[in-house]
């Protein structure tokens, strides 16, 4: 998932790498570009509760429509002041919110990562934000060999960045990896994790 206002600038220079390795490996890939038209955040109006969607019909719910054929799932964002930008913020809390308050079920124990690019910092604290994302929705998180981050303030310059790209490179073969070892799990009657009512605990209470 692309979360860049460019279509294709150093976010998916970065994404591509990754689609390619992960071609290679056999696993089929698409890259959802979320596009330049503004996107609405959450208003946790709970619409979504009802008809499984965000009420607010943009490019989230054009997303939701595909999350649940996919089996695995990697978000690209540039760097914007130490985050993500504020499109893929407001895209990704209308997604997570729907999707969970909808009960589709789209993420539940699918592979994820995080890919950041950035012309020099805040590739961590980036990072650290997305994937929060995926640990509240019982996701495996697939790491690479370093933060799987890539540096340059044009594609062009992506593409020098070489341990960058290895970065990526890494990343593809250990989410490859992991769908091919869940896939022969599942074949094999392994079964999935007994889920638990979800409890909600307030810290304020009467």
């Amino acid at each position: 998932m692309n979360g860049s206002p460019h279509e294709k600038g150093c976010t998916y220079t970065a994404l591509t790498e990754v689609a390619k390795t992960l071609n290679e490996e056999g696993i089929d890939t698409e890259i959802f570009w979320i596009g330049k038209k503004p996107l609405t955040g959450c208003t946790a109006c709970k619409s979504c509760t009802k008809t499984g969607r965000c009420a607010f019909n943009d490019r989230a719910n054009d997303f939701l429509d595909i999350a649940k054929g996919a089996d695995g799932f990697i978000f690209g964002s540039p760097v914007h002041y130490a985050s993500a930008t504020g499109a893929i913020t407001s895209f990704m809390d209308c997604v997570f919110y729907s999707d969970l308050l909808g009960g589709r079920q789209s993420f539940y124990l699918k592979p994820a990562a995080t890919v950041i690019s950035a012309r020099r910092a805040g590739t961590t604290t980036t990072f650290d934000q997305l994937n929060k994302y995926f640990t509240l929705s019982e996701m495996p998180v697939i790491s690479s060999r370093y933060w799987n981050m890539v540096h340059g303030a044009k594609p062009e310059d992506v593409k020098k960045d070489l341990e960058g790209l290895q970065i990526m490179r890494v990343l593809a073969r250990n989410m490859a990896w992991f769908l091919k070892c869940k896939e022969a799990g599942m074949k094999a009657g392994v079964p999935l994790p007994v889920k638990e009512e979800r409890m909600s605990t307030n810290f304020i209470r009467e």
